[in-house]
């Protein structure tokens, strides 16, 4: 499943307000800025700092 390009211009970061990236194979929303990752269930981006998990390049 692929997200709408339109929601990820306006989805931002919960913690920094910053950008976040689309990684389709991990289906995560990313935050470099952060080092979070954000998942996404059933198509819904779960954007709940409490349920971001700690991420790595």
């Amino acid at each position: 499943m692929s997200l709408d390009r339109k929601l990820l211009e306006i989805v931002a970061c919960p913690v920094c307000k910053g950008k976040l990236d689309y990684d389709k194979e991990a289906q995560k929303l990313i935050c470099k800025a952060d080092k979070l990752a954000y998942p996404i269930t059933e198509g819904i981006p779960v954007l709940l700092a409490e349920r971001a998990e700690h991420w790595q390049e």
